[in-house]
């Protein structure tokens, strides 16, 4: 199969469209129709379900579009070998990840990977374990760290570890000198929460149905540094991953408590790569300083 082709069949897949793959391609609907027609008939089966709102995959479509993506990025990344540009100080690194490794895990060590490779660039989206997920699935990302309750299909796995979730107080809170607490420990106090899409909100929203708790949130936000923000008042708890605040603990004078319900140490911190690609060289240098980050957070001190 012709790469051009592949990319086209992409493009149809991802926009659902002819037209629209037509508009960001700027290649006439005609010709992808006629890519389309020969790479169903090459395979002999139908790769897309032609329904009223658009063009929809079909399980054999599904199965060329893993392949597919799969062999751009090995013919990507083959080509730049050729050309010298796997060299990994002149390296773009695309990384996906949720917001808790974002705001201060991630950019911390990219800056030490710099330090080795200055001419090293990153693009990093932050969005949700799900969109993070798909990014790298669809290959439009090397790398995804996020934080999940479930496996994912179609991603390989690298490193994967528990991340508890901690109660995040002021060091003059009540509780900060607990050395662990319960959930329901936390019910005389304000409590600002992350939204119900968060993997926290949800593992919180599980233990207390579990328990028979009811908390009413004073605040709720999608955005973690507003709920960390927010208990710097010396009596609102939130919750929290210790990845996402352990830099920040002591310049901020805040605490994070273990909370022993079971429930709430189910998350995992993952690693993720596409299943079955050849990462690029500056991607797996990238990666072994990434992992060994997590696992020793002295890595990055200093």
């Amino acid at each position: 199969m012709q790469t051009h082709a592949l990319r086209y069949f992409l493009e149809v897949a991802r926009t659902g469209s002819l037209s629209r793959a037509s508009e960001r391609l700027h290649v006439a609907v005609s010709a992808l129709s006629r890519q389309i027609a020969k790479l169903e008939e090459d395979i002999g089966a139908p790769l897309f379900e032609r329904r009223p709102r658009g063009m929809v995959l079909s399980e054999a479509g599904a199965l060329l579009a893993e392949h597919a993506r799969r062999v751009l990025l090995d013919a990507e990344r083959v080509t730049s070998e050729i050309r010298g540009l796997s060299a990994v100080g002149r390296a773009t690194i695309r990384i996906a990840s949720s917001e808790g490794g974002a705001r201060d895990f991630l950019p911390q060590v990219i800056t030490r990977f710099r330090e080795a490779y200055p001419g090293a660039h990153f693009h990093l989206d932050v969005l949700s374990p799900l969109e993070a997920t798909q990014r790298v699935r669809d290959g439009e990302a090397d790398i995804a760290v996020c934080f999940n309750i479930a496996p994912e299909k179609g991603v390989r796995v690298v490193h994967a570890e528990r991340a508890p979730i901690f109660a995040l107080v002021a060091q003059r809170h009540p509780l900060a000198q607990h050395s662990e607490v319960a959930l329901a420990d936390l019910l005389p106090y304000p409590i600002a929460l992350a939204n119900t899409g968060a993997t926290i909100r949800q593992m919180f929203d599980l233990c207390c149905s579990l328990e028979g708790l009811l908390f009413e949130p004073v605040f709720v936000s999608n955005y973690h540094a507003a709920l960390h923000s927010l208990v710097r008042d010396g009596k609102t708890v939130t919750l929290t991953g210790l990845l996402t605040v352990r830099s920040r603990l002591a310049p901020e004078g805040l605490a994070a408590i273990p909370i022993r319900n079971p429930e709430l140490h189910q998350r995992t911190l993952q690693v993720q790569t596409m299943a079955g690609r050849t990462l690029p060289a500056p991607v797996e240098a990238f990666l072994g300083l990434l992992i060994d980050a997590i696992r020793d957070p002295d890595l990055l001190q200093g």
